[in-house]
């Protein structure tokens, strides 16, 4: 009786033995993972994404193609610029109407959008280093007499709202003076002469330019005038004081000019380097 106790001891002892040696492995095995985390870091924050405000209405410097998608020679400079600098951009399609609200309210970050430089808007933005140089050009029919911005005095001049076109045109015949047509873009005031609504479109010169070379059944003709126009320059606008963004903005522009890139993208649009295309455009 004795000896059949013992050995049922010493079974149950066993058991339990074992049962505690599992328990010991089970709870080691459950830590290892939580001691893992413990010590793993944690996640890196998600980049800011800059939000670019762009008015795509302005080919060759800012279209939508036919999938809906922002291009254009601008895209292709920031996002060159976004590149070397390390930073995320997307591009929202801004009207132009309201677009140098949309920064000032900061529903966007910064604009790319054929913005000339000038004084009065440098009092409430702040722009990049200059990324284009462009002047106004005047767009006319191929059987036209105009020959100098002057001859415009009496004529209907189609323009679009609040460029420097506007501000040229306005400044020759007079802010109220009916013959200035105000179009929401520049291709709707092209549309305009063609139709005969106006007598001749005044604009930048790479949107006239590329209208011009690829509508050619409209047998229009440009008419240049460095006498009556000031040269002007493209910028990159942000918020005023937001010197953070546009130290990296400049940093991209300086290093892909350094590196040619910028070269490459303006050969593309504008079908030789910047030096080539200014002689060209002078003769």
């Amino acid at each position: 009786m004795t000896r059949w106790t013992t050995r049922r001891f010493l079974k149950t002892a066993g058991f339990v033995a074992a049962a505690l040696v599992l328990a010991a492995c089970g709870k080691k095995e459950e830590a290892a993972p939580a001691a893992a985390a413990a010590s793993a870091p944690p996640p890196p924050p998600p980049a800011k994404v800059y939000v670019i405000g762009t008015d795509a209405a302005y080919a060759p410097f800012e279209s939508q193609n036919e999938k809906g998608e922002i291009v254009g020679f601008s895209m292709d400079i920031l996002s060159a610029v976004a590149a070397k600098g390390g930073f995320e951009i997307k591009f929202v399609n801004t009207p132009w109407e309201g677009i140098f609200n949309s920064l000032q309210q900061g529903d966007r970050d910064a604009l790319i959008s054929s913005i000339t430089i000038t004084e009065e808007r440098k009092q409430t933005m702040d722009f990049s280093a200059p990324y284009f140089d462009a002047e106004q050009l005047i767009a006319v029919k191929e059987t036209s007499k105009v020959a100098k911005f002057a001859d415009l005095k009496k004529l209907k001049v189609g323009v679009q709202t609040g460029t420097t076109g506007d501000e040229v045109v306005s400044k020759l015949l007079g802010k109220t003076n009916t013959n200035v047509k105000r179009f929401e873009s520049t291709p709707l005031a092209l549309k305009e002469l063609q139709s005969g609504g106006v007598d001749a479109v005044v604009a930048d010169n790479g949107v006239v330019i590329h209208y011009v070379a690829n509508n050619p059944a409209d047998k229009f003709k440009t008419v240049a005038d460095k006498t009556s126009f000031a040269p002007e320059q493209y910028g990159i606008a942000v918020k005023k004081g937001n010197t953070e963004l546009l130290e990296k903005i400049n940093k991209g522009l300086a290093d892909i000019k350094a590196d040619g890139s910028y070269d490459q993208v303006f050969a593309k649009y504008f079908g030789a380097a910047p030096a080539a295309a200014a002689d060209a455009a002078s003769k």
